[in-house]
């Protein structure tokens, strides 16, 4: 169906990223508030973040509290606008499919192309921001750790690899609870960069395995790639890397300042002279490297510095598969609620 009313109102824009632009909208007909990410299809290299995000969304069958929901999404040429659905027939969806093939504008190029994608609303902004913002909290601590975990189990239960696993990639949701607290949760979002893993050609009735779906090409934030991910041959053990990276950051409250936005992030690193050394290229050059985990004496309990050590292991079969990474942070939780213990 093809429609020139817009169902939404645009409030305001409350992100800006290298290929889209997000806003704060509301459903015109329930008055609901959404997020709405507006990315311009005028390159292949648009083209292709915005279908993987896409289909990676569109491929998950029912919905997790720590991931973000796809509404919908609206694939717009010039003034006209159509609801896009994963293997659609239509002419405009298989002009963006052949677009990212080739690797190159297969559409009329005097034409305006848009992905508008309907998302839910996050209204705390991002977990960097969030939690640079205030004190450390162990309470806090424990809660993201659980939910990123649950998270995690469920994108690679749905054969999906993140493969940009950050802080600024994992939005707040203030919702305030029956007793009128806030209590933030977690989103993980941005699946620009994901892999949806396909079953294997040996038994194409047997559901994809995440952890033995090889992928070659080197892709993220160079501060959370895992070693495997330079050299270009992973897995999903990629995504647990950059959570440990993540975990021992937020825990230590360990930043360092990103020399292009001069931006304080969260992420943990090596210190090599005055240089600071992602982990992931740090222990590719020396796999033996022993991680000062903890950087400070007690500031994490022996069960957590056991885990994170193994999530940061450079031998990517040495670190707990999501499923029990998930398993272990539940263990940890409910045997010791202090984590400074």
């Amino acid at each position: 169906m093809v429609s020139s009313q817009p169902k939404y109102d645009l409030i305001q824009e409350v992100g800006r990223g290298s290929y889209g632009v997000v806003y704060e909208a509301v459903v015109k007909r329930s008055g609901a508030r959404v997020a709405v990410k507006k990315i311009r299809c005028h390159s292949p290299e648009n083209v292709e973040l915005a279908l993987r995000e896409f289909w990676a969304l569109s491929s998950i069958q029912s919905q997790h509290p720590n991931v973000i929901h796809l509404e919908e999404c609206i694939l717009q040429r010039d003034q006209l606008a159509q609801r896009m659905n994963h293997g659609s027939s239509s002419p405009l969806y298989l002009e963006l499919v052949e677009t990212s093939l080739k690797g190159e504008i297969t559409f009329d190029p005097c034409c305006a192309y848009y992905l508008w994608f309907v998302m839910d609303f996050c209204d705390g902004g991002d977990m960097n921001a969030y939690l640079l913002s205030r004190k450390p909290s162990r309470k806090t601590n424990t809660s993201f750790m659980l939910q990123l975990g649950s998270a995690l189990a469920f994108l690679h239960r749905n054969q999906i690899i993140h493969r940009d696993l950050k802080p600024d990639n994992i939005l707040i949701s203030q919702a305030c609870t029956p007793t009128g607290s806030s209590e933030p949760t977690l989103k993980v979002a941005d699946f620009g960069l994901s892999k949806v893993c396909s079953a294997s050609g040996l038994n194409p009735e047997e559901p994809a395995s995440v952890n033995k779906c090889f992928l070659s090409t080197a892709c993220g934030t160079d501060f959370y790639m895992a070693p495997e991910v330079w050299e270009g041959h992973y897995t999903a053990k990629a995504d647990i890397f950059a959570l440990g990276v993540i975990f021992w950051a937020m825990v230590e409250r360990i930043t360092f300042v990103d020399v292009e936005t001069q931006k304080e992030l969260l992420g943990s690193y090596v210190q090599q002279g005055s240089e600071i050394v992602p982990l992931g290229e740090a222990l590719l050059e020396n796999p033996k490297m022993e991680l000062l985990i903890p950087a400070r004496k007690k500031s994490m309990n022996s069960h957590m510095k056991q885990l994170i050590r193994e999530m940061l292991s450079a031998n990517p079969q040495e670190r707990p598969d999501a499923f029990e990474l998930e398993l272990r942070l539940v263990r940890i939780a409910c045997r010791e609620l202090d984590w400074d213990t």
